[in-house]
């Protein structure tokens, strides 16, 4: 029955997700937009919450379930896979269901009737703000939505991790020193920059965190040496020429960008560029997005000053800011990024754990310190 839950983050949640839904629709329809998903009430967030989750712990043949749940009657989904019969909307039909829909892009369709939902059959095309519930692992859930004209990463509203509830705070991109990354995460950029440069750098995010083996990636201007000043010399993994395959693409038309040839060769060079930073060192880019280096290991700057201190902040609602010393950001790579920010402070460095945390340091010229992001609860 809708809104009988036993999952209590899902009751603490719902409320707040469905305003979330309700404000993006209503900006929508002023705006003019057509077609729109349907808000899902609070009932119906926090039923299918609490049935994604238990779904979540249960195991079909020894694997733990991956879906995606889409709030979305049949007839607005593109091409849809229906099903001959309506299944009931439990967990253990969804575990029963899960290998044959945990790819990505494959959604299943919920939808309800006389008080119950069901599950109607599945779906690669939903509609922009439609209400999806992704399920990761055991017990990890993310509220999301698709964005406008389906381009990019879908933009993640809450992130629930058993009975934690982490909120994304929208706010969070208007704050000083925001980096493009970050607001691009929030759902906040263009439809268009999503072929732009700006999300190359999220893509290469979604890439290192997905490999599971932990990396590092340094960004640095194109028309300066400066940076291997931070870096130990020799540098046993240098690139030469400068791999320039990514940036090459970058400087194709709009209209070459929007065909799927492109996008799926730009994925391709972006994930094995993600796949050098699982060896050990940092790989180093371009602004220009050409591979100048993998391996690289980083050291102090020659007469500069051990980094003291940082600022760090996560996208979370009622999370603030908090001065730290570099070594509670993380491990090893986590200080060495720090220190190299410090050093280079017109560079960016990326950096993934093992566990799946994911944190970009940036200089902050408005804190005169080196300023951590932590932004995993944007890229699941």
């Amino acid at each position: 029955m809708i809104g009988k839950s036993t999952y209590q983050a899902a009751q603490k949640v719902a409320k707040t997700v469905e305003q979330h839904f309700a404000d993006y629709y209503a900006a929508a329809r002023e705006r003019g937009e057509q077609k729109l998903a349907p808000v899902p009430s609070a009932q119906v967030i926090e039923t299918i919450i609490d049935t994604a989750f238990w779904a979540s712990l249960r195991h079909e043949e020894g694997q733990s379930p991956k879906i995606s749940l889409v709030f979305l009657p049949p007839e607005m989904a593109g091409l849809p896979l229906l099903f001959k019969q309506r299944l009931p909307f439990k967990p253990d039909v969804l575990a029963k269901l899960s290998p044959g829909v945990e790819r990505p892009g494959i959604h299943l369709g919920v939808w309800y009737e006389d008080d119950e939902l069901y599950i109607w059959g599945t779906t690669r095309d939903i509609k922009y703000f439609c209400f999806v519930v992704d399920v990761s692992e055991p017990g990890l859930l993310v509220v999301k939505h698709r964005r406008k004209k389906g381009m990019g990463k879908f933009a993640n509203v809450v992130v629930l991790k058993g009975d934690q509830v982490k909120v994304v705070d929208e706010e969070s991109a208007s704050l000083p020193d925001c980096p493009e990354v970050l607001t691009s995460l929030l759902g906040f950029s263009s439809p268009s920059s999503w072929t732009s440069s700006v999300n190359v750098l999220v893509q290469l995010a979604v890439s290192m965190r997905a490999h599971g083996h932990g990396g590092s990636l340094l960004v640095v201007p194109a028309d300066t040496d400066e940076w291997q000043e931070s870096i130990i010399q020799p540098i046993t993994y240098a690139v030469q020429p400068h791999f320039s395959g990514l940036s090459d693409l970058m400087q194709q038309s709009k209209e070459e960008q929007q065909q799927s040839l492109w996008q799926r060769e730009n994925q391709r060079v972006i994930d094995n560029i993600a796949g050098l930073t699982a060896v050990d060192g940092a790989t180093v880019i371009s602004d220009k997005y050409e591979l100048l280096a993998f391996g690289a290991k980083i050291g102090r700057r020659r007469g500069h000053t051990p980094v003291e201190q940082i600022i760090m902040t996560e996208p979370v609602v009622n999370e603030g800011a908090v001065i730290v010393h570099p070594s509670q950001s993380g491990g090893t790579r986590h200080l060495s990024a720090a220190q190299f920010v410090h050093d280079q402070r017109n560079t960016l460095a990326l950096i993934a754990s093992q566990d799946g945390r994911f944190t970009i340091f940036t200089w902050s010229p408005c804190e005169g310190m080196v300023h951590a992001h932590r932004i995993d609860a944007l890229l699941l």
